[in-house]
């Protein structure tokens, strides 16, 4: 069941409906280009050689047999492709306190390999297939070195370095910290000390990586068409590595099939094709297969927090500390913004008087780690509400109670906490009703009449149980994103924009804050995303941000561009324009109906006529642009509660119900919207209970497939249903947030909670995810075996 959202402004037409995406047409007719479906004349197939151990010192390389192979054009090294490079590495260090050195990667390896994986020979040929037999031909010689593994051991004196390079593993150390701590715990009626060791995997879209770059001599120019989340970025590191002026590059990016952070991160072989590309001077292109995708694109890796959290005697907490050690992997490609996600994203919607925890990073011999969907706020959430469900079994209060005397008020928003963020300003929540968020929640799921069910089900033989959670979500990251608009004589709409589609409805979204103010249906709208060529600047996507910041964007430049239309419509009316309003793409004289110009007509009269002048000598062009500028984050906020059935012989969990209610203040599209949340809940159902990125003590990868790898199945996902509280935030015109992982936030707590709470007569704590059948099995066991000791 779905709430439907009231819409107070009489003004707004289209923000807030149940619009369909503009991109499913062609999509759903298979008419849509991907990467691997762009067919290029001359284009060579490229695979890599990459290291098959975790860390080794390369002595040598025997290339001549797959040279010599009919049909391969070129075997190429680092020695080869550092001819056409300005620097050894890839420039991808990003601005952070806390690193102590940078580890940026090369785009092939060079003399060392530090995770199975790595790319290490490039190969060129007439296919696919010959490239990948000529792969089989190349032998490397590479001496093993003893790898790091194991974040925690990683960070002992005197343990082996993940690179040769590096004075130590600890490639990172930072803190959040705030108020008195010590004060904290020295007047606590009661402490909680607790473990979490909490693994995440991989982004995993349907659509793997790939690239294909050609270099035009006529042109001087080099494109890529790339796979990626962050086309402008991809741009900015090509031109700071292949040493080109930003005119001489263009990057596009075609439909992408799914990203969830995967392409957010500017890889190695990103650099590599294009490299290759201006080496031969010919098109080239690589498609990631999914043993790749595994091996040598970025994922999220273990989490060991070590926590004690104090309390006043009636549950309202007083302060946390602890120490969390994060595997970074073998680089640090996107700084250090996820382990400081989860520390800051710990805090949630409470009241947290003092707050003391220290970060440290350790270089591992595992594929560079950085965010996907979630970006570390899940296992923040997870380690606070693991300890409020502690606390409240321990004190005997209701989970739900302990919760609501912990909450922020809807009085004390703007609620500031005194972290300050990466960009240098402080963490406000702009506004939500936290309170009103969890007791709707609770309604929906029928918590009041839950014990009875369930003392029922226990007297039936089942285990059932209903897990509570709560959580924020920092959205709209800046500094900004861009958004272009222009009328041509046609007629045609266009809207240009930096920000990138990945599949969630950037288009439609776009089209569709256009659209209401133009006073035009969103099919009539023609978005272009994706392209450096059509929007000189852009971020993309990352961060729940793009309908706050280029909605936004979008917005303005559409209001800049009535106004203009406005005036021109005034000269050539010959009315005031003050009396010129937009209906249906018409500006017309306020009160006289059919008395006006549509906006194709004004966009040909300024597009001028030789030797006359321009309607009320405005610029010519239809056309206005717009940078919106955000002045913080904003804060989207939920609560999930999770009905699932447990069964102690097996250790299989079954998810009966799911209930959501989500504020991301107003919403353009809610039905959009609620696709995002419910796939969000699924990333978190797999990371819950399935999603296990496994080494071996060697750095060997173990998980590399989906028969190993699981994701969640039709069959484990439950009916989820979603209600909807609309908070506008003041820190944009259209008061909206950001929903695109929120969904994954408050998933594993909310399941993790409904686990123990089937299993309370056994008191079982769970303190890793994923939570695989073993491992509950071994849970019950234990706690069997202590049961009867006592």
């Amino acid at each position: 069941m779905t709430d439907t959202p009231t819409q107070d402004d009489p003004h707004l037409r289209w923000i807030g409906r149940n619009a369909p995406r503009v991109e499913d047409d062609v999509l759903l007719r298979g008419g849509a280009t991907f990467l691997d479906d762009i067919a290029m004349p001359g284009a060579l197939e490229a695979t890599f050689v990459r290291s098959p151990v975790a860390h080794g010192r390369i002595r040598g390389m025997s290339l001549e047999a797959a040279r010599a192979l009919s049909g391969v054009h070129a075997v190429l090294t680092f020695a080869d492709l550092r001819p056409t490079l300005t620097c050894d590495r890839i420039p991808l260090a990003l601005p952070a306190g806390g690193l102590r050195f940078d580890v940026d990667p090369p785009c092939l390896a060079i003399g060392e390999v530090c995770y199975v994986g790595e790319p290490v020979v490039l190969i060129l040929a007439t296919s696919r297939r010959i490239a990948e037999d000529a792969a089989a031909l190349v032998e490397l010689d590479i001496e093993t070195l003893i790898p790091v593994v194991d974040p925690v051991a990683g960070l002992e004196l005197g343990s082996p370095k993940a690179r040769l390079d590096t004075p130590d593993n600890l490639v990172a150390r930072t803190k959040v910290d705030y108020g008195d701590i010590d004060g904290a715990f020295a007047g606590a009626a009661h402490v909680h000390h607790e473990t979490f060791h909490l693994n995440k995997g991989g982004g995993h879209p349907m659509e793997p990586r790939g690239v294909l770059a050609r270099y035009d001599d006529l042109e001087d120019r080099l494109t890529v068409w790339d796979s990626t989340q962050m086309p402008h970025r991809a741009k900015a590191m090509l031109v700071a590595s292949l040493g080109l002026t930003e005119h001489q590059v263009r990057v596009v990016t075609p439909e992408v099939g799914g990203g969830f952070g995967t392409k957010a991160v500017f890889h190695p072989e990103e650099l590599a094709i294009p490299a290759a590309s201006l080496l031969l001077k010919r098109p080239i292109k690589w498609v990631e297969d999914r043993f790749e995708s595994f091996t040598a694109s970025i994922g999220e890796r273990d989490q060991v927090w070590s926590v004690e959290a104090a309390f006043e005697a009636d549950g309202r907490l007083r302060g946390i500390r602890g120490l969390l050690r994060y595997d970074h992997g073998a680089a640090t490609p996107y700084g250090i913004a996820l382990p400081f996600n989860a520390a800051t994203n710990l805090i949630g919607p409470y009241v947290l008087p003092a707050y003391r925890m220290d970060i440290d990073l350790c270089l591992t011999n595992k594929t560079p780690a950085a965010p996907t969907r979630g970006a570390g706020r899940p296992q923040g959430t997870f380690v606070m509400e693991r300890l409020l469900d502690r606390a409240a079994a321990a004190l005997g209060i209701g989970r739900d109670e302990i919760r609501r005397r912990n909450m922020i008020a809807p009085a004390q928003m703007p609620y500031t906490i005194p972290v300050k963020q990466r960009d240098g300003s402080m963490m406000v929540y702009d506004s939500g009703d936290y309170p009103q968020c969890q007791s709707k929640a609770l309604e929906v799921a029928g918590w009041l009449d839950f014990p009875a069910r369930q003392a029922q089900a226990r007297a039936e033989g089942r285990f059932i149980g209903l897990g509570l959670a709560n959580y924020v979500e920092a959205t709209g990251r800046g500094p900004f994103e861009s958004v272009g608009i222009s009328i041509g004589p046609s007629g045609k709409v266009v809207v240009t924009s930096g920000a990138t589609a990945q599949g969630q409805g950037v288009k439609t979204m776009l089209a569709q804050v256009v659209a209401d103010v133009l006073g035009l249906d969103p099919t009539a709208i023609h978005v272009v995303v994706g392209d450096t060529a059509a929007t000189a600047s852009g971020l993309g996507a990352y961060a729940s941000r793009q309908a706050v910041t280029a909605g936004n964007a979008a917005f303005a430049a559409a209001t800049l561009l009535v106004d203009k239309a406005r005036k021109a419509a005034a000269e050539l009316l010959e009315a005031s324009e003050a009396d010129v309003e937009i209906h249906n793409g018409m500006l017309q004289v306020k009160g006289v109906p059919g008395h006006g110009r549509s906006l194709t007509q004004i966009a040909r009269a300024l597009a001028g006529t030789p030797g006359f002048a321009l309607p009320g000598n405005l610029p010519p062009g239809l056309s206005a642009a717009s940078d919106f500028m955000t002045s913080g984050l904003s804060y989207t906020n939920g609560c999930h509660l999770a009905e699932v059935e447990v069964d102690p012989e097996t250790g299989g969990v079954k998810l009966n119900r799911y209930v959501v209610v989500h504020d991301c203040g107003r919403m353009i599209n809610p039905m959009m919207v609620e696709g995002q949340i419910l796939g969000g809940v699924v990333h978190g159902i797999g990371m819950t209970l399935f999603e296990w990125m496994r080494y071996d003590a060697e750095g060997q990868p173990l998980t590399v497939t989906f028969a190993d790898y699981l994701l969640p199945t039709s069959d484990v996902v439950p009916r989820i249903e979603i209600h909807h509280l609309e908070s506008p935030t003041p820190l944009n015109p259209l008061g909206i947030k950001g929903a695109a992982e929120s969904g994954t936030i408050g998933a594993p707590s909310a399941i993790v909670s409904g686990i123990e709470d089937a299993l309370r007569h056994l008191d079982i704590r769970i303190d890793t995810l994923p939570l695989t059948p073993p491992q509950l099995r071994r849970h019950v066991r234990a706690s069997s075996h202590d049961g009867a000791r006592a």
